[in-house]
């Protein structure tokens, strides 16, 4: 039995993307939920992600699609890394004609998390596919700033947990909402301001006097709700007890994410303190290889920078000299005003010691720990020499 396609009715075939891995979940939630899609009842999830052999996944995914059940729901496929099936034109084909053989009772949703920043479909060619069989295309971005805050106040009412005054903005924060920097990590920042939110009730849970509600058994939306926001009440007998900003600050740890060109910017403008929080997140999850060469590159631009403003030029006349954006311009030169040449110098060199410990340069070996000091001490020497 096959799908047939009414005008009336939306099509079992969806194309999700972004950030913000909560909202994803919580929209394929939505859509597996929705009745006017599956009138025959919610479909069972099975997930897929294009791994391996192309070949065999399609024909997978086209069995899984184009079958019908007797008795019972159908099945949502939910598929990631979906780029793999089209890059040649016998898969791409093969995957639009899965496309239109759903049948009855049974659907498709790609979910593709991506990096932070990214504007368009990781594949065009699947979401053109599913947009032609009159399928949802929606990007999800990961709210930021007061965004993130306004976002966790209404995942708080969805729960019934009161929050006092600047308490969802500190809880953004804590989470890194207010972080800047473009290469910043958010894909679970939505899904730890909620576990962390879910935490915080059990404070009203535990003292006796909240009169709190769980989660419950009700369906989210593609807004980025909760797949779960139904009633249910805690013991609690009481008014519900406020959550205040003291409360999270005693609760809920800083999980600000590290950031490349935040470290390398605090390292620019000499912010010895921010430089080494940063530093210590990022040796945890990045290379050491890669940090020696971003900061390699900022400290050679801020010579070259300082050397052309002490022969004249303006920050200005960077942009044609240096080939720089109008910001990235300004920036370097308000960075090079921090230094000396004399101590641009010393910190490059101290670079090249500190690259050729990490390469172990004639024979010399230093573990995990040895190197962290080593980058904490060149940081300390030769960045935070000044307030």
């Amino acid at each position: 039995m096959r799908c047939v396609t009414d005008p009336t009715r939306p099509a079992p075939v969806a194309y999700y993307w972004g950030d913000d891995s909560y909202a994803l979940d919580a929209a394929v939630e939505a859509f597996r939920s929705d009745p006017a899609r599956f009138p025959g009842g919610v479909p069972e999830r099975w997930r897929i992600r294009a791994d391996g052999d192309a070949g065999g996944i399609l024909d997978e995914l086209a069995n899984r699609l184009a079958t019908g059940t007797m008795f019972g729901a159908g099945t949502l496929a939910i598929l990631s890394n979906a780029g793999p099936l089209v890059r040649r034109n016998i898969d791409r084909d093969a995957l639009i004609a899965a496309i239109g053989l759903i049948a009855e009772g049974n659907g498709l949703v790609v979910a593709e998390e991506t990096d932070s920043g990214k504007k368009d479909p990781p594949s065009k060619t699947v979401s053109d596919a599913i947009r032609a069989a009159g399928g949802a295309v929606r990007p999800f971005v990961a709210p930021r700033e007061g965004g993130l805050a306004a976002w966790v106040e209404a995942r708080a009412r969805e729960r019934g947990i009161p929050l006092g005054p600047g308490a969802a903005r500190e809880l953004a924060t804590r989470v890194g909402g207010f972080v800047r920097e473009g290469d910043v990590d958010r894909r679970h920042q939505g899904r730890l301001a909620v576990m962390e939110l879910e935490k915080l009730d059990l404070l009203r849970l535990d003292d006796g006097t909240g009169a709190g509600t769980s989660p419950g058994t009700g369906t989210g939306t593609a807004g980025g709700t909760s797949p779960g926001t139904g009633a249910g009440t805690s013991p609690g007998t009481g008014p519900a007890r406020t959550v205040t900003v003291d409360d999270i600050r005693a609760l809920v740890p800083e999980a600000v994410p590290g950031s490349i060109w935040g470290f390398v910017d605090a390292v620019g403008m000499r912010q010895g303190t921010r430089a080494m929080a940063l530093l210590e997140r990022l040796l945890d999850v990045t290379p050491e290889p890669v940090l020696l060469a971003v900061l390699h590159r900022r400290l050679r631009e801020l010579i070259e920078v300082a050397d052309r403003l002490a022969g004249g030029e303006s920050p200005g006349s960077l942009v044609r000299s240096m080939r720089l954006q109008p910001f990235r311009a300004e920036t370097l030169a308000r960075q090079a005003h921090a230094w000396t040449v004399a101590e641009l110098a010393g910190a490059l060199e101290g670079l090249l010691e500190l690259d050729a410990r990490v390469k172990g340069v004639g024979g010399a070996t230093a573990g995990e720990a040895q190197l962290r000091l080593a980058f904490d001490l060149w940081v300390t020497d030769r960045v935070a020499s000044v307030v």
